[in-house]
């Protein structure tokens, strides 16, 4: 079942639990932190950017996790290859970071010591820029300043609940967007004018003990026209709709149930760096994955653990759009992740 959310409401009901539940391809519920009829510490809210090409990377995330924030920063070098992710952790923020109710409107502005990160949309056009000092293996600042615009007319959003009451996911996943600038690490710039944007916005209060599983991918064609996908499961009840689509020249195409095939996934020696296969139930996505990096920063504390393996590599195989045309990738970089939380 595919239910696509075509009225528009609020999120929530006055008993804290989702008023409709399944996917849309714009912001059609309205969220509102206030509805929430949960402990604050248990609330998650967070904006992350992926900003890439070929060559380089740079992700950005601010989160108020509740009882723990944190303004991360990670730089990936694709040609070596290499990666350094740092965060600046908050201790309690619980809504003092003032995260947008959507992510079409409202700044973010986070600061933590000396490592700041900031988000300011100016009209169509979204402003990230920031810093984070001791960021390097000798102690390198990073500096980031770039825009990302051409925002699609079509994205993903999807309305998820858990099976425990007043527990939801909100979430937006916006891809193919243009970017311009660069970011600094110690005296070397490098470019992101031919690079590429996605938004991972994410609003909700979530059970204790989660596994999820997500990829994303955007690129431009031979053709010039811009593609992307996003894929995923493992978060609460997804009877109502799977966040799989596909992004064709601003226009979204959605995609039923999609499995990771991971070497080893259920096992205890999981190999995230052999080959991976993905393949949809609708058979629309059949793809193979080879993994270059494997950026795994475990925090555990046991009781209190985010477990991340986000592996990036190159996609290849083929893609089907709604009307049946066949988008044909050929080693094409993305990333795919499995990560398994205790918060």
């Amino acid at each position: 079942m595919q239910n696509r959310i075509v009225e528009k409401s609020k999120l929530l009901g006055p008993d804290g639990n989702l008023l409709q539940k399944g996917y849309a391809t714009g912001y059609m519920l309205e969220y509102d932190r206030n509805d929430i009829r949960a402990k604050k510490a248990r609330i998650k809210e967070w904006d992350y950017y992926y900003v890439g090409n070929d060559e380089h990377a740079i992700c950005i995330t601010v989160a108020d996790m509740g009882y723990v924030g944190a303004i991360s920063a990670t730089f990936m070098d694709f040609k070596t290859p290499s990666q350094i992710t740092k965060s600046s952790i908050m201790l309690f923020p619980m809504g003092k970071l003032h995260m947008p109710s959507t992510p079409y409107k409202g700044d973010v502005i986070a600061v933590n010591g000396e490592v700041e990160a900031c988000i300011i949309l100016e009209g169509d056009v979204r402003h990230v820029f920031g810093k984070y000092p001791g960021f390097g293996p000798a102690g390198e600042e990073l500096d980031f300043d770039f825009t990302l615009s051409d925002v699609p007319e079509e994205c993903m959003f999807i309305a998820t609940p858990f099976r425990k009451p007043k527990h939801f996911y909100y979430n937006a996943k916006i891809n193919c967007m243009t970017a311009k600038g660069s970011f600094r690490l110690g005296d070397k710039i490098y470019s992101l004018d031919n690079a590429l944007g996605t938004l991972d916005w994410g609003r909700g209060v979530w059970t204790y003990d989660n596994t999820w599983y997500w990829g994303s991918l955007q690129t431009t064609l031979k053709d010039g026209v811009k593609f992307g996908f996003n894929i995923g499961y493992g978060f609460g009840d997804t009877s109502a709709a799977s966040e799989n689509m596909l992004f064709y020249d601003g226009k979204a195409h959605k995609l039923e149930d999609v499995a990771f095939l991971i070497p080893g996934d259920g096992t205890d020696k999981p190999d995230y760096l052999a080959p991976w296969r993905f393949t949809s139930s609708d058979g629309r996505l059949e793809l193979d994955f080879v993994p270059i990096i494997d950026r795994y920063e475990p925090f555990d504390l046991k009781l209190f653990c985010m477990i991340p393996h986000q592996v990036f590599g190159r996609f290849s195989g083929k893609c089907i759009l709604d009307d049946g045309t066949a988008i044909e990738l050929d080693s094409v970089l993305g990333f795919a992740e499995k990560v398994h939380n205790k918060w």
